[in-house]
Order: C-alpha cells, then structure tokens, then sequence
C-alpha cells in the first residue's frame, strides 16, 4: 500500500492537480472533501491521524508546531509534508511524486518534512 495523503484547505490546487494527473492511483483528499474546510490545525491532524492520511500542508508557522505537540503527547501523527508557499510548482509536483513512489503506508508517521527533498 502506498501513502496517503490530505491537503490542508489553502494547499495549491495547482500541485493537487498535477500530481493527480502523474499518479493515476493516487490517494488524495482535500480537507474540503472531507468536511474539514473550516477546521483547526489541530482537529485536521487528529482527523489525518485516525484515517492513516500525511497532511500537505503550506503552512510552516502553526502546523509543524501542533505536529511536534501530538507527538510528545504520544498520540498518533501521521505525518506532515510541509511545502513552501514559494516552491516551483513543478519542483513541488516532482518531489511530491518522489514520496509516492518511494514511501510505503505508514512511513511517515510522527515526522514533518519539508520538501525540497534535494
């Protein structure tokens, strides 16, 4: 099985996009599919939790933050993908497309990341 992931609600559509249109099977909900759309950071990383799901995310400032807390706490954290707000979407598309291909379910848990992976 492959990772999973949830973009968070001001996550670019134009990555979302692209990297539907380069991984025919890929796994990804929008917190706006899933009832999220208003939510806070916390609440969308106990929902990413309790549905296996790494939470795409742009925003540097508060959900690294909220992630490191679950963690310490010892509750389940699927992980985080932080990319930035500035990265070339292409750039951002291509290494995202890296971490599908390379990560089995469940690897990322209890980590942020940061892209660019290079």
């Amino acid at each position: 099985m492959t990772v999973r992931f949830l973009a968070d609600e001001n996550f670019n559509r134009k990555i979302v996009v692209g990297l539907h249109r380069r991984i025919e099977d890929l796994d990804l909900v929008r917190v706006q599919d899933v009832g999220l759309r208003t939510a806070e950071d916390p609440e969308v990383l106990e929902w990413a939790a309790e549905h296996g799901r790494v939470l795409l995310t742009h925003d540097i400032q508060t959900v690294p933050d909220f992630a490191h807390q679950r963690v310490i706490a010892e509750q389940s954290m699927a992980g985080v993908i932080v990319v930035p707000a500035l990265m070339a979407l292409a750039s951002a598309i291509e290494d995202l497309e890296l971490v599908v291909g390379a990560s089995l379910d469940g690897e990322w848990g209890n980590h942020v990341s940061y892209l660019p992976l290079r």
